[in-house]
């Protein structure tokens, strides 16, 4: 959880912390989106709670820091929904005042129960976005998934929307996903996993790379265990091998290593958490091996 890792990292940031200057210079591993063949950055941010109450001047600050802080080091994705409140429109605002969305990957999502409310919910996500074309509305949490898919796949014909795909974040809807990953085309999908959350690699994860689509994990950090087994504990030798200089930017590693991930999307709010989990997105990651201990440390803590 957010309010667990403050705790547990401010001290490491502000030694580990790379320069603004050097950090800037240098490049974010990306992977690809398989139906494109588009680069993103291996992080993005999440938007879930952090952003969802309309905030004050003061209350503002921060996620502006957030956001300007993300794009100057190569940042791309930001990743919202309807349901989180008022993210979007939070999002949107910051964007516009900003002035950087022509170098972000704005991805939404459809939770709606019928066409009309579908199309709806959509239009007011441009308007909160404030922007004219959406890169990415994928279906939330299967809701709906036939109708809203067609509306998706028009507006993708259209040029309004760049890819569309379907998001869960529970494994008792693996089963259902599953079956709609094999009976759809879709550009993305999102999942929940993490190091001490890996069900959806049985199926979810390699179905995808086999379906050739996109995989963004929400949850990279689990719900809250992590940072709660880790803290005080200093990291392994093994860290040093991938470059990790904190535990979360161990825990990112091992989600981002996973063949069939495209982008983990943390949830970040201040600018110091931009500094260390973009950390992932640099230097080595794990191979299979080195996941393997990565996932007998973290089940023994």
């Amino acid at each position: 959880m957010q309010t667990d890792r403050r705790r547990f990292v401010a001290g490491a940031l502000a030694a580990a912390a790379l320069p603004a200057a050097a950090a800037a210079q240098e490049r974010l591993i990306t992977k690809p989106i398989p139906s494109s063949g588009e680069q993103l950055p291996v992080i993005g941010i999440g938007t879930a709670r952090r952003y969802e109450a309309a905030p004050s001047e003061a209350e503002k600050a921060p996620l502006r820091g957030t956001l300007k802080r993300f794009h100057e080091l190569g940042g791309k994705v930001i990743d919202t929904a309807p349901s989180y409140g008022q993210a979007e429109s939070v999002v949107g605002d910051l964007v516009s005042e900003l002035k950087i969305r022509p170098g972000l990957f704005l991805a939404t999502k459809v939770g709606a129960d019928s066409p009309e409310a579908g199309r709806a919910q959509i239009e007011a996500s441009f308007q909160k976005l404030r922007t004219e074309r959406i890169d990415l509305i994928a279906v939330h949490n299967l809701r709906d998934i036939t109708n809203q898919l067609a509306t998706l796949r028009g507006m993708k014909q259209a040029g309004r929307i760049r890819y569309v795909g379907a998001t869960t974040s529970s494994d008792n809807q693996y089963a259902d996903f599953e079956a709609r990953m094999r009976r759809e085309t879709l550009d993305v999908v999102q999942v929940d996993y993490a190091l001490d959350n890996r069900g959806s690699a049985d199926r979810i994860l390699p179905l995808a790379r086999d379906r050739g689509m996109a995989v963004w994990v929400n949850l990279p950090f689990g719900r809250g265990r992590l940072f709660q087994a880790t803290q005080g504990k200093p990291l392994p030798d093994w860290a040093k091998e991938i470059d990790c200089t904190t535990w979360a930017q161990v825990f990112l590693k091992y989600v981002v290593s996973h063949p069939a991930v495209t982008c983990a999307v943390p949830g970040m709010a201040q600018a110091k958490y931009v500094d260390d989990n973009l950390g992932a997105a640099r230097g080595r990651l794990p191979d299979a091996a080195l996941r393997k201990r990565m996932e007998q440390f973290i089940d023994g803590v």
